[in-house]
């Protein structure tokens, strides 16, 4: 097996140096917005997704390199939901990664303008995105629609809704599917699909993401409760501060750990019918389950 962490050291490296060259510079006018989305973008994170669309591309047999501008695009389109979910009409949250907040350094005003200027700019990325031009094209809607009611913003507006409201499962699986599992999903399609994948193998790579997605927000949940916050880079409880809905408020620590060992199980399920090719994805779901950050 590969060393996955060291493998993801280097691709996340990748990952920021692109990041750090494709961002506009800080003394490009207006400045402010420009220093604001750089602070967001550049002040740490796991890169999971923009490293999932490169892995999603190496496991059809592509190029990790091919997919990175279409990577970058997919970290802004994430730090562009964070800045949002930090506001005070939404979590209300004062650190992130270990530092102030958005809006807490640049204002309220500043952070809308910079989650809206991050996700505008993901969708320029996209477009100059290497692939055959069909198959760019169809990452630009399938990053939409993600991104979109159909996906992560519904999964937030019923997160919002739902905040004091006893749920059901379906309902909580729903918000995780849909706030978490739609980036996760559209990330390694879109790797993929720019790597000119067959249908077999993207319905097999979709089924992976949708459980890795689902299997990181209920450890998400897990570590909101048992977490180090000096690891996890903010306040623990603030799920419970926010009566947010919560696998562990449904369901107890106990039975969480098994839905998201459950959830991971079946994410490698998915990959049987790929080799060694996936196997930085088949390590990327111990990685998510037995994380403590």
């Amino acid at each position: 097996m590969i060393d996955f962490k060291e493998e993801l050291k280097k691709r996340a490296a990748l990952v920021e140096e692109s990041l750090e060259i494709l961002l506009p510079g800080t003394n490009a006018y207006p400045p402010l917005i420009h220093q604001a989305m750089r602070y967001s973008v550049m002040g740490g994170g796991k890169r999971l997704r923009p490293v999932l669309v490169m892995a999603g591309a190496e496991a059809v047999g592509g190029k990790a390199d091919d997919a990175l501008t279409a990577a970058c695009a997919f970290e802004l389109i994430h730090t562009y939901s964070l800045v949002h979910d930090d506001l005070p009409a939404m979590d209300n949250d004062d650190y992130r990664r270990g530092k102030l907040t958005s809006h807490k350094v640049y204002g309220e005003a500043a952070a809308v303008l910079t989650g809206d200027a991050l996700l505008t700019m993901a969708f320029q990325l996209l477009a100059e995105s290497k692939g055959a031009p069909e198959n760019v094209l169809r990452v630009i809607r399938e990053a939409a629609v993600g991104a979109g009611t159909f996906g992560l913003i519904g999964g937030q507006v019923v997160d919002t809704l739902s905040e004091g409201v006893e749920l059901d499962e379906n309902t909580l699986e729903y918000i995780h599917r849909h706030k978490t599992g739609a980036l996760y999903k559209i990330s390694v399609r879109a790797g993929a699909i720019l790597a000119g994948a067959r249908d077999d193998q993207l319905a097999a790579l979709t089924g992976y993401a949708e459980n890795l997605g689902l299997a990181f927000q209920i450890k998400d949940d897990l570590l909101d409760i048992e977490g180090d916050e000096q690891k996890i880079g903010k306040p623990v409880g603030s799920d419970t501060k926010n009566n947010k809905a919560t696998y562990p408020a449904l369901f107890g620590l106990h039975k969480s750990r098994a839905k998201a060992r459950q959830a991971a199980q079946q994410a490698l399920a998915a990959l049987r019918p790929f080799g060694a090719e996936a196997d930085f994805l088949r390590s990327m779901v111990n990685f998510v389950i037995e994380r403590d950050f």
